[in-house]
């Protein structure tokens, strides 16, 4: 993704369902702010940015360079988290950013939750890699709270014809929310019964409610263009097999990709992807 520094000011912040907090930014840093667009010009709707944080609160620094803070010590080096823009309104200058909030865990989600407007916030990107094709035969659409904001996004730039199956799995109904969505979109909430990060294994990872519900959809005719992000393990590990080998659904049609992995920090998390692509890299090498 594009390393620009961008700085907004906190406009406002709206408690959207039970778990998940909007933030609006905007400001003068609204003007640097270049939407990603897509080989086609059609704006990309898994757009993405990093917030930074720095350690102990401090202030981005005016010379900050993000390749150089790599060289850091440890404990010097800004906290990234990555989030999908919910919208960008040209109109009135602004942002939403969503985020999944579970009290005090994590990073990004309890500051989100308390920050105050006027606030300025730094971050990098937007970075993106898909948006819907309005000639898709159909629409594939699913993943956890973290997909969201971009499922939402997608379904509202689908046009009106478009047929669609969409799943979103959530802690319970305190998190659904109202979704524009074209009348040929069928939209399935999958209740976990509980936060992601707190459910037992049961309900998680291998056997997140998720997965029965995608595999279990009825499958319309023709190629569909997959849109497949969450928990890794319930995406990577069992969603992409089943898209893309039993369903041979192709490359260039399916966007299936982990946004975290459950009991790992986003550190540990992009640790974990380096070494799965290496293992997968390895295997198809050795074929």
């Amino acid at each position: 993704m594009a390393k620009r520094v961008n700085t907004m000011t906190v406009l406002r912040r709206e408690q959207l369902t039970a778990h998940m907090v909007r933030l609006v930014l905007g400001g003068d840093g609204f003007d640097g702010f270049a939407p990603a667009v897509g080989a086609d010009g059609l704006g990309e709707t898994d757009m993405y940015v990093k917030f930074i944080f720095m350690p102990g609160g401090a202030g981005l620094p005016a010379d900050f360079d993000p390749r150089a803070s790599r060289s850091l010590p440890a404990e010097q080096q800004p906290i990234l988290r990555t989030y999908t823009i919910r919208k960008v309104d040209a109109d009135h200058r602004e942002i939403w950013v969503d985020f999944v909030v579970h009290g005090d865990e994590g990073v990004a989600g309890p500051w989100a939750a308390s920050v105050e407007p006027g606030t300025e916030v730094s971050f990098l990107g937007p970075g993106s890699g898909y948006h819907p094709r309005p000639d898709a035969p159909w629409h594939l659409l699913a993943g956890d709270e973290s997909a969201m904001p971009a499922i939402t996004a997608a379904l509202e730039a689908l046009p009106a014809d478009a047929r669609a199956q969409v799943f979103i799995e959530v802690a319970g109904p305190e998190d659904e929310i109202t979704l524009t969505a074209p009348a040929g979109a069928e939209i399935t909430w999958v209740h976990r019964g509980g936060p992601a990060g707190e459910v037992d294994a049961d309900h998680a990872g291998d056997n997140a409610p998720l997965i029965d519900a995608v595999r279990g959809a009825f499958w319309l005719d023709g190629e569909p263009q997959v849109f497949i992000h969450g928990e890794a393990q319930a995406v990577m590990h069992n969603l992409r097999a089943y898209v893309r080998k039993e369903r041979g659904v192709s490359a260039a049609n399916a966007s299936i990709s982990g946004y975290w992995r459950r009991g790992r920090s986003e550190e540990g998390f992009r640790t974990w992807k380096a070494e799965l692509r290496a293992s997968e890299e390895a295997a198809g090498a050795s074929v």
